[in-house]
């Protein structure tokens, strides 16, 4: 049993080839606040986000992950997962100047995704007019659009989910929650589930059959009910976006999910409910998919769609097909 070096997801870093039309997206659809601007990135938090950000948004060429950002369990956690990241040969070094938070210990995971992990933050301070008036909460609740609460989850590629799966708890101390298999690869699994915190997971990892690392399938943000997950697709269609899939409700997990584009192509995600658990000692689910691993009540195919990834990358045709026989098995 790995000792847990995270206490939370902290912020996903997204690239955008349309920086204007995805804030846009991003502030009225989804309704998060912007935070600041620098150089080429944009900053952004859900109401309910306790930190500076959550949310980077970066000008780049293409869509896909700039880097995800832990926070660690305290201080002297981050200098043993950076000790620990140096020994198994992940560490790329301590990132000193940073928008939103103290120094950073930078790192490459095996599926070749960036991440840093770091303790010291900034937390927000709203301005005149908007503070709230519980005292538990970060700002004024003023809804716009979606009205997203918090950041929830990421789901990054990887060639072998397992094998990362089982790294990140290893060398970090994530929690491998659950995962599935598809009918012909029973001894593969081809998505995985892992957590720092209560949640069923807010780091999913699915297999990528192609040979481009460091991809992303979608990101995440928390609303407070099944309810709001509805209101949040009528805003969605009132805002003519397309509703990609869902609502529903995932087995694996137990959250209820709607998933969109926005306009660059990016996956994005709104979730509910779901299970909690607090076991430091938790072993590993197996789930098939007639056990209704991504539908819960096993009454929807996922659209071939689902599989797609960032940057968008054409699978060779067998492992495209047996990849598009798993698109009804991530969360």
């Amino acid at each position: 049993m790995a000792l847990s070096l995270v206490s939370q997801l902290a912020h996903v870093e997204l690239t955008t080839p349309a920086p204007e039309e995805s804030l846009e997206f991003w502030t009225q659809v989804v309704g998060l606040e912007e935070t600041t601007r620098v150089g080429q990135s944009v900053y952004l938090r859900a109401w309910g986000d306790r930190f500076h950000h959550t949310l980077q948004l970066t000008e780049a060429p293409q869509v896909g992950l700039g880097h995800v950002g832990w926070r660690a369990a305290g201080p002297e956690e981050l200098d043993a997962a950076a000790a620990r990241l140096e020994a198994a040969g992940a560490g790329e070094g301590w990132l000193e100047d940073s928008v939103g938070h103290g120094r950073a210990f930078r790192y490459r995971a095996p599926g070749g995704h960036l991440h840093e992990i770091f303790w010291e933050v900034e937390r927000y301070t709203p301005p005149a007019g908007m503070e709230s008036p519980f005292p538990n909460r970060p700002q004024r609740y003023v809804p716009r659009g979606v009205a997203a609460r918090c950041i929830d989850h990421v789901t990054i590629t990887a060639a072998n989910p397992l094998g990362d799966a089982e790294w990140y708890r290893d060398t970090l101390g994530h929690r491998f929650m659950e995962y599935t298999v598809i009918p012909d690869r029973p001894d593969f699994p081809v998505f995985c589930m892992t957590t720092v915190c209560e949640r069923s997971h807010d780091l999913g990892i699915v297999w990528d059959p192609t040979p481009v690392p460091g991809r992303i399938n979608h990101f995440a943000y928390f609303v407070d009910s099944r309810e709001e997950l509805l209101r949040a697709a009528d805003v969605f269609l009132n805002q003519e976006v397309a509703i990609e899939f869902g609502p529903g409700r995932h087995g694996m997990g137990e959250q209820d999910y709607l998933y969109v584009r926005d306009p660059t192509g990016m996956r994005v995600e709104i979730n509910a409910g779901g299970y909690r658990n607090y076991e430091p000692d938790w072993e590993p689910v197996r789930f098939e998919p007639q056990q209704g691993s991504n539908v819960f009540y096993k009454n929807l195919a996922m659209p071939p769609s689902m599989f797609e990834s960032f940057p968008l990358v054409q699978a060779p045709p067998e492992d495209d097909r047996r990849a598009q026989e798993a698109t009804g098995l991530f969360v």
